[in-house]
């Protein structure tokens, strides 16, 4: 492979020491997983920030804990990519106390920002023109014409509906900009579901008012979630079939992990980023990491 393939990795904060710990095993057993993969940024919110969407996350974090994290991620040549997609944004949440700080202490040129309103993008380029903007996948677009007119605009990359993972006439035109057009390769959500727009805006609203109390009618509501029902979507790229897409110009690829266990995430880490026969190896150093983290986080808590 000659040119490099990036991976972007969910829960920044919830998942810090899964990703670290799967970020630094990649450097340090580099013929464990595929050549020329690489983390191309690690993505999510911190607790509490009003302008986050795509789910609910609700929570405190502190100046503090805000530049440990970005400075964690950044120290190791990882850009941290904010998720303020939350589709019911107006006028008088653009001055967030919260929201702003995190973006000023992120201000280095390093980070990026996923976004789904004009009214807080408009705002965002204005007030913090360092940052990669990149469009959502929230934003449901499912047409090839619109496709091309949102990769026609000022976007570092458009990250790609989900639905449109296989259609072929959708991928042959993308060729030309596909090293700008991210793909989420193991949605578990359903194919063509009529209620994601309006589980978009009830996340939205639920993040707005700190409330999660009444639960979304979801089709695909269940108890819980693993890898494998990530697997039977239609929507799934398996591992294989990726060096098709990457042969195409296709260079950025995303993996779910916001609001699931832990356990599904470490499954898709070590289903893509390990060669198959490194696998066990490698999530057998995953669990004595975690373990060792867990430890040091009790300890810690004893003192």
């Amino acid at each position: 492979m000659s040119k490099y393939v990036y991976w972007h990795l969910p829960g920044f904060c919830v998942f810090k020491g899964l990703n670290t710990t799967v970020i630094d095993l990649m450097k340090e057993y580099p013929n464990c997983f595929h050549e020329g993969y690489r983390i191309g940024s690690v993505y999510g919110t911190f607790p509490g920030a009003i302008w986050n969407g795509g789910r609910t996350i609700l929570g405190f974090t502190s100046k503090n804990d805000v530049q440990r994290i970005i400075k964690h991620y950044n120290s190791r040549n990882i850009p941290v990519r904010f998720t303020w997609t939350n589709s019911l944004i107006e006028e008088k949440h653009l001055t967030d106390t919260l929201c702003n700080l995190i973006m000023r202490e992120a201000d280095n040129g390093q980070n990026q920002v996923l976004v789904n309103t004009q009214i807080l993008e408009d705002y965002l380029r204005e007030k913090y023109p360092n940052f990669k903007f990149i469009s959502s996948t929230t934003k449901r677009i499912t047409s090839a014409e619109k496709l091309k007119e949102e990769l026609d605009k000022d976007y570092f990359m458009v990250v790609l509906d989900y639905d449109l993972n296989h259609n072929e006439e959708v991928l042959k035109s993308l060729e030309p900009v596909a090293d700008r057009v991210e793909i989420l390769v193991d949605e578990i959500c359903f194919p063509g579901c009529p209620k994601r727009i309006a589980h978009y805006r009830d996340e939205s609203l639920k993040q707005l008012e700190y409330e999660i109390a009444a639960p979304f009618e979801c089709p695909n509501k269940q108890q819980t979630k693993s890898f494998s029902d990530c697997m039977a979507r239609p929507a799934f790229i398996s591992n294989t079939d990726i060096e098709s897409y990457i042969d195409r110009g296709f260079e950025n690829f995303k993996l779910v992990g916001r609001g699931l266990p832990q356990s599904l995430v470490i499954d898709s880490y070590v289903y893509y980023l390990a060669k198959p026969d490194k696998q066990d190896f490698i999530r057998e150093q995953i669990a004595k990491r975690l373990a060792q983290l867990q430890a040091q986080s009790q300890a810690a808590k004893r003192r």
